[in-house]
């Protein structure tokens, strides 16, 4: 019994083994099973297809959140430009509003051109300034009395100066800064004379023919 409990000794381990290893071999066959391919996908392929399928997707969404905030910037961005364009347009119609409702200056007219200067001899220039020749009858007797139409002529008692013997001689300055010397700033200081004190060369006359003066 001894030899024969050793041979069913020997006998068993070899058998339980045999089992264990044809349990294994089932167990991982069941596990590798084929895929579209024909080939075994392992749990390892499986996680890492599933790892690259989440990627995916959250890659796609990351892109699609990052499109719509693109899109929100550049409708607010629009929404600003529009505002600004219509506070712009308003303040240029306001501006305008209130610039055509000030008054405007008066537009005065070009200066006039300044007469051509007098030439000739003295009598010349009165006459030409006068433009009647009746009343330079009357002023021509009445300035030859007076001075001979000299304009450096000076009274020494009285101190009268130049053609019309003006009272000082300073006067004429009035009518130039030239009025000790130019004949035509001093006939123009005596026409203005005349007509401010007697209204015509007619009526200085007959007051120097009644006075002896004017």
């Amino acid at each position: 019994m001894a030899a024969t409990a050793s041979g069913v000794v020997a006998l068993w381990p070899a058998t339980v083994a045999s089992q264990v290893t044809a349990d294994s071999l089932s167990a991982g066959v069941g596990s590798l099973q084929p895929n579209s391919g024909g080939t075994l996908n392992s749990p390892v392929q499986m996680s890492e297809g599933n790892f690259m399928l989440r990627q995916r997707q959250g890659a796609a969404l990351v892109a699609q959140q990052a499109s719509k905030r693109a899109a929100a910037k550049k409708q607010a961005g629009d929404r600003a430009a529009a505002t600004a364009a219509a506070a712009a347009a308003a303040a240029a119609q306001q501006q305008a509003a209130q610039q055509q409702a000030q008054p405007q200056p008066a537009q005065s007219p070009p200066p006039s051109q300044a007469p051509p200067a007098p030439s000739g001899s003295p009598q010349q220039i009165a006459m030409g300034m006068l433009g009647s020749s009746s009343q330079f009858s009357c002023l021509d007797p009445l300035w030859n009395q007076e001075s001979g139409w000299n304009v450096f002529a000076s009274n020494p008692t009285s101190g009268a100066y130049g053609i019309p013997q003006a009272l000082p001689g300073s006067k004429m300055a009035s009518a130039g800064p030239d009025w000790q010397s130019d004949a035509a700033t001093q006939i123009r200081w005596g026409l203005g004379y005349i007509q401010s004190t007697y209204g015509s060369p007619y009526a200085a006359w007959a007051h120097e023919q009644a006075d002896g003066w004017y």
